[in-house]
């Protein structure tokens, strides 16, 4: 399990161990999918590309190990598609329960890296609420409707607000 904060910035191999570039976004479908990661490109002109995750080998704590070389292509923005940051973002989004209750801004996604399925979503009150608080992080096994104001998730479990509060903890109580 993975977290968009750890993997951004995190160099992106060829299987000949040659840098492609440094992750700086995640593509998200309209079904709570990762589907790609967005590279910024090594070089002068700096473009982004984007990698199928399936076309990942190894998710490695200092680097990505792409299966097969040139499995990316250029970053195009698509409709039906958001990332953390870029076009359509969802970071510092408000997220809701189905019921109206408002749960905080998105801050974090946790997600299966094979699979690129989201499972828990980290979400902050605010700079001094994180502080004396701490970052809430809830699972969910359902996909999120994401609007345009709004992300509507189905809460299974809501934990957080203490400082030992870890994801590491979530992936023992879900099925994954």
């Amino acid at each position: 399990m993975r977290t968009f904060s750890l993997l951004k910035g995190m160099s992106v191999y060829d299987r000949n161990g040659e840098i492609l570039g440094e992750v700086c976004d995640i593509c998200i479908g309209e079904e709570g999918l990762v589907t790609d990661l967005l590279l910024q490109m090594k070089g002068f002109i700096g473009k982004k590309v984007r990698v199928p995750v399936q076309s990942v080998s190894s998710f490695g704590e200092d680097g990505i190990i792409l299966g097969s070389n040139r499995q990316y292509s250029k970053y195009r923005e698509l409709d039906n598609e958001y990332t953390m940051h870029h076009g359509h973002p969802l970071a510092k989004k408000n997220t809701m329960t189905p019921h109206g209750e408002q749960l905080g801004l998105l801050d974090d996604v946790y997600f299966l890296e094979k699979e690129g399925t989201i499972v828990g979503y980290e979400l902050t009150d605010g700079f001094f609420s994180d502080i004396t608080e701490g970052k809430r992080v809830i699972r969910t096994l359902d996909p999120p409707s994401m609007g345009k104001d709004a992300i509507i998730v189905s809460a299974i479990n809501q934990r957080g607000g203490n400082a030992h509060d870890e994801m590491s903890e979530l992936s023992k109580q879900g099925p994954w």
